[in-house]
């Protein structure tokens, strides 16, 4: 009898959806716990009373982040994902760890950009594992599946300082820290490797170069429009995250402690109702076409438009929720057919790469809107920016249906 680990089997697959959606999960809760225990840490920490030191150690995660995943994505591509992950896993967790030991701001600022390096490494190489296990029939669901747990590790990161306020900071950190050491441990034992022929058929001499793999990605004008309407739909993913709880709070007249919950449970439960809905259309979707995937996702965008503008405009809590609902749907629609489209048009030895660029490009967009969006906050119009942003979002959807016509489904 086949054992459940076997790679080929019909049930190992999803395993490694569920061996991935928990590292998906403490990837997202061990960078957001962070932005929760200001109030906590700097008790100790005298450094951490200043908001603009605060702001740092957000801002240094976030740029290491960005401009390491085009390099984590061609490692990927290049070495063993099972190993890349678990290490990967292995030293955030211990820089978690190394976090609760923490006596001065300058040693938790560099193990935050420390934190930045070790998890970049794990998104390309994660999705492009998933995605070649799950060659079509449900590529856009197992992803989609995948997805939900960033979604759940950001909401339990969020919980961070209530877990210190009932021990402390310090143990809080040592023990996110020690359950994600334990966990690599055990992706030792139960993670495998899947090269589908890609590694074992190309000789030594045939290998692609770092450069070359660059090359070959950016001379592809579908890669460009990908990559477009990735970092297009960026700019409102980081505005929700880190603005949304102020838009609700101002434009509704509730206290930050009400539009807080408010706007991130709403954006997190329509998500995970968009991935459950867009995963399985566009599996179907793409067996009878093509650009199923592609129109799946392009839903998803559509309902993203009147959601921004609803969300700038509105003045009631049934208008602004109600917004709320529709965007997460379309983001959740559009989130979990970005790796499947991809394979539509980059080669899988390659394809860790693509996202690497594309996980860049989506950081830094979402940075730049955040910082922009701050400017237009201080002058009383954030709403107008969330509307704004519905415009980008319209063109990145007619250039997606306008240029991107892929001719299988898994390019090899």
């Amino acid at each position: 009898m086949k054992r459940i680990s076997d790679a080929d089997s019909r049930i190992y697959p999803w395993v490694v959806v569920g061996l991935l959606w928990f590292v998906a999960l403490l990837n997202y809760m061990d960078r957001q716990m962070l932005s929760t225990m200001k109030e906590a840490m700097q008790a100790d920490i005298a450094e951490l009373e200043s908001a603009l030191n605060f702001g740092r150690l957000m801002a240094i995660f976030l740029w290491i982040y960005g401009l390491v995943s085009p390099f984590a994505g061609a490692v990927a591509d290049r070495v063993s994902r099972k190993w890349l992950i678990i290490g990967s896993l292995g030293v955030w967790s211990a820089v978690t760890l190394l976090m609760g030991y923490s006596t001065s701001y300058t040693q938790i600022y560099w193990l935050r950009a420390l934190m930045g390096i070790s998890e970049a490494l794990y998104i390309p190489a994660g999705l492009s594992l998933i995605a070649d296990y799950h060659t079509g029939k449900a590529r856009s669901f197992a992803v989609g599946i995948h997805m939900t747990g960033l979604y759940l590790g950001q909401a339990v990161g969020g919980f961070g300082a209530t877990v210190a306020a009932a021990f402390s900071w310090q143990e809080t950190f040592h023990w996110f820290g020690i359950i994600g050491i334990a966990y690599a441990l055990i992706l030792c034992v139960f993670l495998k490797e899947k090269r589908p022929e890609r590694q074992s058929a190309i000789r030594p001499s045939d290998r692609i170069s770092v450069l070359k793999g660059f090359g070959m990605i950016f001379s592809n004008i579908a890669f460009w429009v990908i990559l477009f309407f990735f970092a297009s739909s960026s700019l409102p993913g980081w505005a929700t995250k880190n603005w949304l709880p102020t838009l609700f709070s101002d434009s509704l007249g509730i206290t930050m402690a009400k539009a807080g919950p408010v706007s991130t449970i709403t954006i997190a439960v329509s998500s995970f109702i968009g991935v459950m809905i867009g995963g399985p259309v566009s599996d179907r979707w793409v067996k009878k076409n093509l650009k199923g995937r592609i129109y799946t996702s392009a839903i998803g965008l559509g309902l993203m438009v009147p959601a921004l503008v609803l969300l700038g405009t509105g003045g009631s809590m049934a208008a602004a929720v109600s917004a709320g609902l529709c965007f997460g749907i379309g983001y959740g629609m559009f989130d979990t057919n970005n790796m499947p489209i991809l394979c539509q048009f980059v080669p899988s030895r390659l394809r860790a790469t693509a996202y690497g660029v594309m996980n860049m490009t989506g950081v830094i967009a979402g940075a730049l809107c955040t910082q922009v969006l701050g400017r237009w906050a201080d002058g009383g119009n954030l709403g107008a920016g969330f509307a704004v942003l519905a415009g980008v979002i319209a063109l990145a959807l007619i250039i997606q249906l306008t240029v991107l016509k892929p001719v299988t489904d898994n390019m090899e």
